[in-house]
């Protein structure tokens, strides 16, 4: 909220919901949701899924220090014969349909 009081034109955010009391993860997500329509630029490192599938512009997949995937969203998500063996198995675990 600080942060916004500045009138950024890109924010970073680095894991924002890891720390948060579980009843507090919708509240945060439903107000980067409303910056990103705004069109507030962001860059965000989330392991919420569901949540850079429904916000994101492109996907920077990284696997141990390294960029293995740079794509956009519909190619991340939807087009998973595309991805790279490491971005197949991470999103076999992670999303669900």
């Amino acid at each position: 909220a600080r942060a916004l009081c500045m009138d950024p034109i890109v924010m970073l955010f680095d894991e924002p919901t890891s720390a948060l009391d579980p009843e507090m993860v919708g509240e945060v997500l439903d107000v980067m949701v409303k910056l990103a329509q705004e069109g507030m630029t962001m860059c965000v490192v989330t392991h919420e899924m569901g949540f850079a599938k429904k916000v994101s512009d492109r996907i920077i997949f990284m696997d141990q220090g390294r960029i293995v995937e740079d794509c956009t969203r519909d190619e991340f998500f939807n087009h998973p014969d595309a991805r790279s063996p490491r971005a197949k198995e991470f999103l076999s675990k992670i999303l669900s349909d």
